[in-house]
């Protein structure tokens, strides 16, 4: 059984009952009068000389979920949202501009960002106040809704000439910090400075960098592995075994049913946050099996076999495309879908294997997670060598546990996180040669190519049978990246040529003369963001770089390198700054130097499989496979019209 999250209250239904996103439907009940992100909202706010009241969030979000019931769903709280402001909710997944854009204003504004993100705009849509989670009454040091609201409004009223002033502001510095600035091309330099980077941040007990809370960033580890292959340094492969090893066995990875959760709350990757997104299967997908390909360590093709389990057990639609994510809640509490009691465990364990358990997954009477109040229990670590005892006490916990009530499913098919996830399904084909692997790789692929992103229209989201939404860089950048690696996986010349149509798009639609890539293709609010900086998932200009580069080495179109090489030069500030914060910027400029393998392959698909079953075994982070035609001859791609035109 599935939970379905919704905030009902009976007869009553807000603005957001019309809209698609689960998480917007998921308020779409509550008291609070809100609106959907639109030209109606701020009209209203212009005609009710109100502020808009804007929400940002995501459906898996736990904290979330939290501010939602203690807030949202609450009528005294709803009152006074409704009496001062305009209220707005945004997916972030749905509309990743409108959310980069406010991140950064809450950067700015107050120093840190997250979600639920809060921020009160003018009613042109200039921020003056943002924060994150806001509890319903001040406690903890933390201000509460029912205070900011009026002390907020009063401001508003009789000191509106400050409040406009602060917005006008903010707004400049957004426009300002969103447009990086050239320090030229980036080189070995940059390469070694961000390996020292994290080399001093490793945590060489407990692996990943920095201490707590511990995110996976698995663009990191590919760039160690490309540092450690062109210099031979130990120490960059060391890192990104003891990291992959110690997540492996961590709580945040799902001990029963495979798939990485968000992110850990310590060091030692114990607590998650229980929360299972796309992106990160995909992105530690790709890890695991280069560092498989780097170390033949079977641990780590274990791991990746387990993760494109979870994902096409769970995560893959009917017609193809991957869901975007699972909650972390199900009913009504954080991770109870996936933490045991001992005394659980004894009810249906015979005492041999709870005693196993308690060995092997590091089970205690203690636990080592408060999951409410006064009531403890244990997310499972792999502690100990499993045996064919610990493999029956895993398939009995997995029988008791698929009686619980599961996490709410976001089932978004979006664009730009499905190409990441065909971008790993084919990396483990290439390494394994699993068939199903390469058959749910094909399958998303089809899938966003025939209903999301083509001639007839190009949308970020799909969901109950339409495809909707404008289609941002990262989903040409990372679809682009998806069809490349199938590609080399799979001799196919339809993906090359889907890749290069999709790479035409991205220059014509997203590409800024002076160099680099805008993330939408039209004029914003606060001036239009280009992201270079490689959080959770990689930028779009990093994934952009690589996509131009990796083209330019197969089809030798040199339009393709001029443009990549404008756009690390318009982005290069940031990165000779902060190298080690540009992972995947850094992987596409480890590309550009080379030296470059490439690799011709003739004659029928039968005679080159045993060639690529034997290259996908070894880490080859520079070869290019050029597929040719039967007699010999490498038949390059001829430069494309741009996007729009006819191809004929």
């Amino acid at each position: 059984m599935t939970e379905h999250r919704t905030s009902t209250v009976p007869g009553r239904a807000n603005r957001l009952i019309g809209e698609k996103s689960p998480y917007l439907l998921q308020h779409a009940h509550n008291p609070v009068d809100w609106h959907p992100w639109g030209d109606e909202a701020f009209r209203l706010a212009k005609e009710k000389d109100k502020p808009i009241f804007l929400s940002i969030g995501y459906s898996s979000c736990h904290w979330c979920h939290v501010m939602a019931e203690e807030s949202f769903e609450d009528e005294e709280v709803a009152a006074l949202l409704n009496e001062h402001f305009v209220c707005v909710k945004v997916d972030r997944e749905e509309r990743p501009d409108i959310d980069a854009v406010y991140m950064m204003a809450a950067q700015l504004m107050s120093g840190t960002g997250g979600w639920p993100l809060t921020i009160i705009l003018t009613p042109d849509g200039r921020p003056f106040f943002a924060a994150t989670y806001l509890p319903k009454e001040s406690r903890q040091g933390m201000t509460g809704l029912t205070t900011i609201v009026p002390i907020v409004s009063q401001f508003w009223k009789e000191r509106r000439d400050e409040v406009v002033e602060t917005s006008k502001k903010v707004a400049e510095a957004v426009r300002m910090a969103t447009q990086p600035t050239s320090a030229g091309s980036v080189g070995i330099e940059s390469l070694m400075e961000g390996y020292e980077g994290l080399r001093k941040s490793y945590d060489p007990r407990h692996g990943g960098f920095g201490r707590a809370p511990k995110f996976p960033t698995p663009h990191r580890l590919t760039f160690l592995l490309r540092y450690w292959k062109r210099t031979g340094a130990p120490e960059a492969l060391e890192m990104v075994q003891r990291t992959l090893v110690e997540m492996r066995r961590g709580g945040i990875f799902d001990q029963l049913g495979g798939g990485f959760h968000r992110y850990s709350t310590d060091r030692s990757w114990t607590v998650p946050h229980f929360e299972k997104m796309l992106y990160d299967q995909a992105l530690l997908l790709m890890a695991y099996v280069e560092g498989w390909q780097a170390t033949q360590a079977d641990e780590f093709e274990s791991t990746a076999r387990e993760v494109a389990d979870y994902v096409m057990e769970r995560l893959a639609s009917p017609q193809g495309g991957f869901y975007s994510a699972e909650d972390a809640d199900s009913e009504g509490v954080e991770g109870k879908y996936y933490t045991w009691s001992e005394s659980e465990l004894s009810s249906f364990l015979a005492p041999d294997e709870l005693s196993e358990a308690r060995r092997v997954f590091g089970v205690t009477g203690e636990g080592n997670i408060e999951v409410s109040a006064g009531e403890r229990a244990n997310v499972l670590r792999l502690e100990g060598e499993t045996t064919e005892l610990s493999d029956t006490v895993r398939r009995k916990m997995r029988e008791r546990r698929q009686q619980r009530t599961r996490p709410f499913l976001d089932d978004k098919i979006m664009a730009d996180w499905n190409g990441l996830m065909i971008a790993g399904l084919a990396k483990a084909y290439g390494a394994w040669r699993e068939p199903r692997h390469l058959d749910a790789a094909r399958r998303a692929a089809n899938f966003v190519l025939d209903a999301m992103m083509n001639e007839r229209g190009r949308h970020h989201v799909y969901r109950d049978g339409t495809a909707d939404g404008p289609a941002f860089l990262d989903d040409h950048a990372f679809m682009a990246w998806g069809l490349l690696e199938l590609y080399f996986a799979d001799p196919d010349p339809r993906w090359l040529e889907e890749a290069v149509r999709m790479a035409e798009w991205m220059v014509s639609d997203f590409a800024d003369p002076s160099g680099g890539f805008f993330q939408t293709s039209g004029e914003e609010l606060m001036g239009r963001v280009k992201e270079v900086y490689d959080g959770a998932v990689p930028s779009g200009n990093s994934v952009a770089l690589t996509v131009l580069y990796t083209l330019h080495a197969v089809t030798g179109r040199e339009d393709l390198r001029q443009e990549a090489e404008r756009a690390e030069r318009a982005l290069s500030g940031a990165v000779v700054r902060s190298p080690d914060a540009h992972a995947q910027f850094l992987n596409a400029v480890d590309l550009r130097i080379g030296p470059t393998i490439e690799m011709t392959l003739t004659g029928k698909r039968k005679d080159v499989e045993p060639f690529l079953a034997v290259i996908g075994q070894a880490f080859l982070p520079h070869r290019m496979v050029v597929h040719a035609s039967g007699d010999g001859r490498i038949e390059r791609l001829s430069p494309w019209p741009r996007a729009g035109t006819s191809r004929r």
